[in-house]
């Protein structure tokens, strides 16, 4: 067992999970010009047994910055605007290894792949597109429907033992609530594929400005697969998924809205849309998936 895993282990504080997953330790490089960190995912960032795929693409740009930092700290206020993830295998909870190069340098964009590599194995394949983000009042913003700032009384939360819960251990390092009145799967009805859930991290979490943007990408990958709601549930394996990264959310509640354009036979498109408690727009995805086969 690593030092680091041993450290993690010893921290039981529930303040700054997130911040934790996102700690990394960097390795001796094998090859000039690659970095290379040592993570430890703990296993509440997981869906069911294995790790959820926004905490990888999370993680991955956290490699990515830090390697983009220490190459040259004169970038060191660009961000991970956009990512392209490609997902090899299923990673499990654990000790995971991060390799990164940097493909780019630039004034404006700089282009940096990492891969998460767990047991020897490339699991995860990510290209990052670092940038500077949109700290401006927006020329256009989309209204965004009534969705509530915070959840409802009614709405249906993730802690343990509940019913998401019980799935999405995820909710043990957030706050994690789903719509009742969208989720119409809950009950046993069909409806509209679409989802609305609300995610709030921790205190210590929302802190640090670096985590707190990780996280905004984390989140645009909370929603469970659309298709449920058209009584399709099950595993939804993702063929890809594109990230992108607006600004850092302000602190508070985040608001996931979760739609699609298309559910086909074989295959489904989801789109998440992420607003911070002021309603601006932090995060978004789209991501390309195959259909639950119950």
């Amino acid at each position: 067992m690593s030092e680091l895993t041993v450290d993690l282990e010893r921290d039981t504080a529930i303040d700054a999970p997130f911040s934790r997953v996102c700690a990394l330790t960097e390795l001796p490089a094998t090859t000039p010009g690659t970095g290379r960190y040592l993570g430890v995912i703990d296993k509440i960032w997981t869906i069911g047994p294995k790790v959820h795929g926004g905490t990888m693409v999370a993680t991955s740009a956290a490699a990515a910055t830090n390697w983009l930092r220490a190459s040259d700290p004169a970038l060191a206020a660009m961000a991970p605007i956009a990512a392209s993830s490609d997902f090899l295998g299923a990673p499990v909870p654990g000790e995971v290894e991060y390799e990164v190069h940097i493909r780019k340098v630039g004034r404006q964009i700089c282009l940096v792949d990492a891969t998460l590599i767990q047991e020897g194995r490339n699991l995860v394949r990510t290209a990052f597109t670092f940038g500077h983000l949109d700290d401006a009042d927006p020329i256009y913003a989309a209204q965004h429907g009534d969705m509530p700032a915070a959840p409802p009384a009614d709405a249906i939360g993730y802690e343990d033992g509940s019913a998401m819960g019980a799935i999405v251990n995820v909710g043990q390092g957030a706050e994690l609530y789903i719509d009742r009145q969208w989720a119409r799967f809950l009950t046993g009805e069909q409806g509209e594929p679409r989802l609305r859930l609300w995610m709030r991290p921790r205190a210590g979490d929302q802190q640090d400005p670096d985590v707190s943007m990780y996280l905004a990408m984390m989140s645009a990958d909370m929603s469970p697969p659309v298709p449920f709601n058209l009584g399709r549930a099950g595993w939804a394996p993702t063929v890809q998924m594109t990230t992108y990264l607006r600004r850092r959310p302000a602190p508070g509640w985040l608001r996931i809205i979760a739609t699609t354009h298309e559910v086909g036979g074989r295959m489904f498109d989801e789109d998440q849309l992420i607003l911070d408690s002021t309603g601006a727009v932090v995060a978004q995805s789209r991501q390309l998936a195959l259909m639950p086969q119950s």
